[in-house]
Parts: structure tokens; C-alpha cells; sequence
């Protein structure tokens, strides 16, 4: 996996993260929901760059 594409894969679940945890503290259902959403489609990315890579070798 390119290590721009890792990062940015990285970069999306950290912030989904973050949003999970606002929406937590904040009491706010929707934001939770959101960050969650965004850590599993950069989760699903990085399984998927990998798989790329290993089919590859």
C-alpha cells in the first residue's frame, strides 16, 4: 500500500474517532453514528489496499 493512500485511510478512521468521542460527550446520537461510520469505510479501505497488495506479490 502507498504510504499517501495509508495515511489517508489512517487519517479517516482517527477522525472518525474523534467524532464518535465528541458525539458521545455532547450526548449527540447523529455524530456518533457518523464517526463510526467513517472509522469503518477507512477500516474497509485499508483491508482493501492490502488485499490489493498481497495479490500483487
Amino acid at each position: 500500500m502507498s504510504t499517501g493512500k495509508k495515511i489517508k485511510h489512517a487519517a479517516e478512521t482517527a477522525k472518525g474517532k474523534v467524532k464518535e468521542a465528541a458525539g458521545k460527550s455532547v450526548g449527540n446520537e447523529s455524530l456518533v453514528a457518523k464517526g463510526k461510520g467513517e472509522q469503518i469505510k477507512g477500516d474497509v479501505e485499508q483491508a482493501g489496499q492490502k488485499m490489493k497488495d498481497a495479490l500483487k506479490h
